[in-house]
């Protein structure tokens, strides 16, 4: 069949399409920036006659209609691979539910039917001459989750960039059942601007960067003000690797600083596997034969990571304890976003040639009392969520110094870690350390 023909007949409204949707369903909205607005809000209008429909997403941006319409959740349960500011607010007034993974192993749990798609929902580029959607903006576990899925249902936006990818870039319409148009904006991000203690972060990690490097940079005031650091500097040749590109670096591409001409890997071209940001981010990106998208299953992987020479993953995280615990999800039982690809980075970082990984985050944080938090604890007692465990503890820094865990024992830890927290309260994790046995006699006060 003609292609045109074929686009013709398998078009229809929103309405029409999710009505192939049933009580008990798995539904899933792909991830990020493939959010399917109109396909979401059209089954929104079905909550009075569906019951248990789940719905599976992660980042969101936009408001989920079958959330803001169903709070009582009689007809659709939200569940989250990984949270954004907004999904917090729906965990947190339980209205939404977190699933945990590993990012590397995400598209495995929808090939492995561990996680079943009854219907798949995605918003994907107009079609172009040959039959193809370009996913866009989102890899990811994409694909596989297209393949497990019993019906797919594309959502057209003429905004989405066409990407060309490593693999798993597209869908043609033979494989698709139902397509719908619906021009929404697509979802942007603003950038947190670094604040002081961003900057002192960003200091602190500068002089490990050196020419010729590939970046893994995750998003946030303290990437901001590396970035910033960066574009402003006489380094050079600096490549990309990273599962989120932002417009971080937009403005390391802006400055010339990124050229990928070094990369033992996928060299002159930057790779990333999900995409939020700004629309002129989306602008640069769109038909950029400099920049491929490639399934998480291949930007996460260690083994790949390993392949880079000097290759450097900075991301962020909650809270540490003096074992060298690391929270990155939760504070308490309260959560925050996810594992998302923090310890997929540390452990490909440690298995490349000359890389690093660094963790960062302030040492403190103020309430809304006014009153000081130690972001170093003695130990985890209150249910946080332990990302990175203690044996895979990279470089941790904060606004008073940078400390290379590998390798230490339990007191040269606690001594580096202590270093690192306000002074406020070094004093007191001193006599925990001890009271923990951790604390060596010689030790410094």
């Amino acid at each position: 069949m003609d292609i045109y023909a074929e686009y013709t007949k398998k078009f229809v409204a929103p309405e029409e399409a999710v009505k192939v949707v049933k009580s008990g369903d798995w539904v899933d909205y792909s991830q990020c920036c493939s959010f399917p607005e109109a396909l979401d809000t059209a089954l929104a209008q079905r909550k009075d006659e569906l019951r248990n429909v789940n719905v599976r997403h992660a980042l969101s941006v936009k408001k989920v209609q079958i959330v803001e319409h169903d709070p009582e959740q009689k007809a659709f349960t939200y569940n989250l691979w990984h949270c954004s500011g907004l999904d917090r607010s729906y965990l947190d007034k339980d209205r939404a539910y977190y699933e945990p993974m590993l990012f590397r192993n995400c598209g495995s749990y929808y090939s492995q039917k561990q996680a079943p798609v009854n219907v798949a929902m995605i918003t994907v580029a107009p079609m172009d001459k040959n039959g193809n959607f370009s996913y866009g903006l989102t890899n990811c576990c994409q694909q596989e989750m297209l393949n497990a899925a019993d019906t797919v249902i594309v959502e057209v936006n003429s905004e989405m960039p066409v990407i060309a990818g490593t693999a798993d870039d597209h869908i043609h319409i033979g494989d698709v059942d139902y397509i719908v148009e619906g021009n929404s904006p697509l979802p942007v991000i603003p950038n947190r601007p670094a604040g002081e203690i961003d900057k002192k972060i960003a200091e602190h990690i500068f002089p490990y960067l050196h020419d010729g490097m590939t970046l893994q940079l995750g998003i946030g005031g303290t990437p901001n003000a590396l970035g910033s650091l960066i574009a402003s500097s006489d380094l050079k040749d600096l490549g990309m690797h990273t599962e989120l590109m932002s417009d971080g670096y937009l403005a390391l591409y802006k400055a010339g600083k990124i050229t990928n001409k070094k990369k033992t890997l996928h060299r002159g071209k930057g790779v990333f596997s999900i995409c939020m940001g700004s629309a002129e981010l989306y602008e640069f990106l769109d038909g950029n034969a400099d920049i491929l998208s490639a399934p998480m299953s291949y930007v996460n992987n260690p083994y790949v990571m390993a392949q880079l020479d000097d290759f450097i993953s900075i991301n962020g995280c909650l809270s540490i304890d003096l074992y060298g615990q690391i929270s990155s999800e939760s504070v308490g039982t309260r959560h925050i976003s996810g594992t998302g690809g923090q310890l997929d980075f540390v452990t490909g970082a440690y298995m490349a040639e000359h890389g690093r990984a660094f963790l960062a985050m302030p040492s403190m944080y103020v309430d809304k009392q006014g009153v000081r938090h130690s972001n170093i604890f003695p130990y985890f007692t209150q249910g946080d969520i332990i990302t990175t465990p203690r044996t895979q503890a990279p470089y941790i820094v904060t606004e008073y110094g940078i400390a290379n865990l590998s390798g230490l024992t339990t007191w040269q830890r606690a001594e580096k870690i202590i270093s690192l927290a306000h002074p406020e309260f070094r004093d007191d994790l001193i006599k925990a350390a001890e009271k923990q046995r951790i604390w060596r006699k010689s030790n410094k006060r």
